[in-house]
């Protein structure tokens, strides 16, 4: 079989270069420099709308237990007085290790996160916005 000149020239150039492999991983490396810090900040944004989420629904069965056992403005009553009117029975579970903070009849409650969350500092307080 007689190769020529031509065909050889093809065989070479048909496989990638060092530096053709090289610019590409660079590409890739500068797009997830770009993408990773957003999905983390849209993750630490997600888990603390969880938070609001359960805040509000303490909120409301506070409000439910003070209606049923005939409590006013004052009165605090404990996550084992809460537990049972959430659907499934339970308190809600911590996020991110947060502690729900109940506070009295009349006042909402509150979450205490033990490490910074979104824009809320290490030790810092998540409430329900208005």
């Amino acid at each position: 079989m007689k190769t020529t000149r031509h065909s050889l020239r093809t065989a070479r150039r048909a496989a990638f270069t060092l530096i053709e492999i090289m610019i590409v991983i660079m590409i890739i490396g500068l797009l997830a420099g770009v993408a990773i810090p957003a999905i983390s900040g849209n993750i630490a944004k997600a888990r603390k709308h969880t938070i609001v989420t359960n805040l509000r629904a303490i909120d409301m069965i506070k409000n439910q237990w003070s209606l049923e056992n005939k409590k006013g403005d004052g009165e605090t009553p404990s996550e084992s007085d809460l537990g049972p009117l959430f659907n499934n029975g339970r308190f809600p579970t911590p996020v991110t290790g947060e502690k729900y903070n109940i506070n009295a009849i009349g006042t909402k409650p509150t979450a205490t996160v033990p490490s910074k969350l979104a824009d809320v500092p290490a030790g810092g307080e998540v409430i329900i916005p208005d």
